[in-house]
């Protein structure tokens, strides 16, 4: 490998363990809102739901352009988990790659496991992380440009 290579392999390193860290950020995240949305659903169904969107407007007064704002920032974490969480995944997966891949090249079947295990931990961790926050930002949005069209409709009718 020459210089500029082994720079390159050097840079991309640096970043693995950030990586890790969102990984892990992005999971405890999706658990929480998994909750949130449980605790949401469970109220749903037994008829005690509040809707913050409601009371947000009753507060505010806000027209339905600024709901919809309102809508998508409330939504805003669960799509960039949703979408972003992969992404650091195969990033997590393709860093070790190159250790694993000379460890192959050296016979080193202990160097391959300690490096594909991280590869394969970060990336299963990240698509659980996806799958749980797109679950939920799919049935909350809907859930709530419900709601919006409830409250669309009250304005006619007034």
């Amino acid at each position: 490998m020459n210089a500029f290579e082994a720079g390159l392999y050097d840079l991309a390193k640096l970043f693995l363990l950030p990586v890790l860290v969102l990984i892990v950020a992005a999971l405890a995240y999706a658990f929480v809102a998994l909750g949130s949305f449980l605790v949401e659903a469970l109220q749903r169904r037994q008829g005690r739901y509040n809707s913050r969107l409601a009371a947000f407007h009753t507060v505010s007064g806000a027209a339905s352009d600024d709901l919809e704002l309102w809508i998508m920032q409330r939504l805003e974490w669960l799509r960039i988990v949703a979408r972003s969480a992969p992404m650091l995944g195969l990033v997590a997966t393709m860093i070790p790659m190159g250790p694993a891949l000379l460890a192959l090249s050296n016979n080193d079947a202990k160097g391959i496991g300690d490096n594909l295990a991280v590869a394969f931990a970060a990336v299963i961790l990240a698509l659980v992380a996806a799958a749980i926050a797109h679950l939920v930002l799919t049935v909350r949005r809907r859930w709530l440009l419900q709601e919006l069209r409830i409250i669309e409709l009250g304005r006619e009718r007034d």
